[in-house]
């Protein structure tokens, strides 16, 4: 196929601010993971599809298969969809116990 450019798990993007590597960061409505670290304006290498353990809001229930969104101002994932960007579901249950502020997140990769 002459037209096929890449696969699109991993994309080069322009950090929209200091990101560390295993973060979660979005640029306009792409959601990556990044592969490194990178300074607010560099270029980053960001992996959009995958399983992956991320920064969750705190003291929130998830159970499997729930909807998860990013809250680009906390930089953090919610179930909750008002002013947040879908980014994929979460893979397993996680309690509502303060404190415990890692989900397990399958990103989908498109929007």
């Amino acid at each position: 196929m002459k037209n096929f450019i890449q696969t699109g798990e991993t994309l080069t993007l322009t950090a929209p601010y200091q990101v560390n590597s295993g973060k979660g960061f979005l640029v306009g409505s792409i959601f990556a993971v990044a592969a490194s670290t990178a300074a607010n304006g560099a270029e980053v290498e960001g992996v959009t599809t995958g399983v992956f353990e991320l920064d969750k809001a705190d003291s929130q229930a998830w159970t499997v298969g729930a909807k998860i969104y990013w809250d680009n101002t906390n930089k953090v994932c919610t179930t909750t969809s008002a002013g947040n960007t879908l980014i994929g579901v979460a893979v397993a249950a996680v309690a509502s116990t303060a404190g415990l502020i890692l989900g397990k997140v399958r990103l989908n990769g498109s929007f």
